[in-house]
């Protein structure tokens, strides 16, 4: 009998370990991706190509002698092989490195996989500094369902220059895939949408590293401008909540995508414009409906952070009633600026996307009173070349025609904070900086 040597023994065995890690990452079809920060918690998202058992392994950065583990998931068909897993064993203010495990087998993987937790700074110094990235239209082409002649997506590299700016987290305002006619009249297309969006190689590193916020418009919701009468719209919810590792959905125990979240002294509101859209042909039609309106103005009274962002599918300031801008909908627009103006909300600024383009607006309320809109759009689908509406709101230089994300930075001491835009093309080479005052 053939007698295995101690060392041998050991190389076939590192050689096992090497290829079942290999063979591991055929059931790896997108992610991790990291999800929403708290103090006490961090929630992360993987996919699967079919059903697997996933866990993640974490550890304080620097400290990999003690390590704690999310709950194992199995991941199932009715979600994609999508699923959420919780990191609810960290302190504030740490960073924390991770391992996916599929199958109890570890995956390796080519780019750095961290997450941090928000630090516990109330009553003990100032708010940090930070800074987050927005954007919005990611089109991936896949020419089987694509229309006939030029792609309408390109320039994928763009997720490699927003990583290169090693934001803390990333808003994605809307469009964030897009559903084509083989795909919004059924489970199976949308949910073989999102995978084949999210599974776009030169997007994983930022996933990996990246903390992520959503928003829906209407290309995540169903067809082109699509409102509450889209009769798959529980649907596309379902999906949304399966792809996207947000704080929560919906209000007031309602369906939808609104949620709230704070980081730092600044305070996020997403919106849903989609689920209870009106028809423009609507006497006095509304986008958000008076519910998410109402809690809108609360919410932003309630608040006792600096900055307070109002995250929205469609530009809010921009004075031109073009396609789907809030102007259109005047009612409901003016009502929330004369909310804004009566209780003396200060610091409110929009952010969205949709249009294809990039641009600032400026509205003075009064003397003392100044609301910002930020739109940043497209990603990676086609930039409009002409943009000829006149908005009168608009900050002279920031309109943005090509592919682009922007860049936001609040700065400085308690009494002093400042919020710097910038926007990037594609290549991460800076195209127009602001600072609000």
């Amino acid at each position: 009998m053939k007698i295995i040597s101690k060392r041998t023994s050991t190389l076939l065995f590192a050689a096992f370990l090497f290829f079942a890690g290999n063979a591991q990452k055929s059931f790896l079809q997108s992610g991790p991706m990291v999800g929403y920060s708290e103090m006490r918690e961090v929630q992360l998202w993987v996919q699967t190509t079919e059903s697997a058992d996933v866990q993640i392994v974490y550890w304080e950065k620097g400290k990999s002698a003690i390590k704690f583990y999310t709950q194992s998931e199995v991941t199932a068909i009715d979600k994609a092989f999508a699923c959420k897993l919780m990191a609810n064993k960290v302190e504030p203010g740490k960073i924390y490195e991770y391992e996916l495990w599929i199958n109890r087998i570890k995956i390796e993987l080519p780019y750095s996989c961290e997450f941090r937790s928000q630090p516990l700074w109330q009553w003990r110094t100032d708010a940090p500094d930070f800074s987050f990235v927005i954007g919005s239209c990611t089109y991936v082409n896949d020419a089987p369902y694509d229309r006939p002649k030029k792609p309408y997506g390109g320039d994928y590299h763009i997720y490699n220059s927003i990583d290169s700016t090693h934001p803390e987290f990333m808003i994605w305002l809307g469009d964030n895939i897009y559903l084509r006619e083989a795909d919004w009249n059924t489970k199976t297309g949308i949910y073989y949408r999102y995978t084949h969006t999210r599974s776009l190689p030169e997007m994983q590193s930022l996933l990996a590293h990246t903390h992520n916020y959503a928003i829906w418009d209407d290309h995540d919701f169903g067809p082109n401008n699509s409102d509450r009468s889209f009769i798959h719209k529980d649907n596309t919810l379902q999906a949304f909540t399966d792809f996207w590792p947000n704080p929560s959905f919906g209000i007031n125990d309602k369906p939808g995508t609104t949620t709230q979240f704070r980081y730092n002294d600044c305070e996020f509101f997403a919106l849903d414009n989609r689920y209870y859209r009106e028809s423009e042909k609507n006497i006095d039609p509304s986008i958000l409906g008076k519910e998410q309106a109402d809690w809108l103005i609360e919410a932003l009274s309630a608040s006792r952070s600096h900055y307070k962002f109002v995250l929205v599918g469609g530009q809010f300031l921009n004075s031109a009633k073009v396609y789907e801008n809030h102007s259109n909908y005047e009612k409901e627009r003016q009502y929330i600026l004369d909310e804004i103006k009566r209780r003396n909300i200060k610091d409110v600024i929009f952010l969205n996307g949709d249009r294809h383009h990039g641009e600032i607006s400026k509205l003075a309320l009064d003397e003392n009173n100044t609301v910002y809109d930020i739109t940043s759009s497209p990603l990676t689908a086609t930039a409009h070349k002409k943009v000829k509406e006149e908005n009168t709101n608009r900050i002279e230089g920031s309109l943005i025609k090509q592919r682009h994300f922007t860049k936001i930075s609040v700065t400085g001491k308690r009494k002093k904070r400042i919020v710097t835009v910038e926007f990037f093309d594609s290549f991460g080479e800076s195209i127009f900086k602001y600072i609000l005052e």
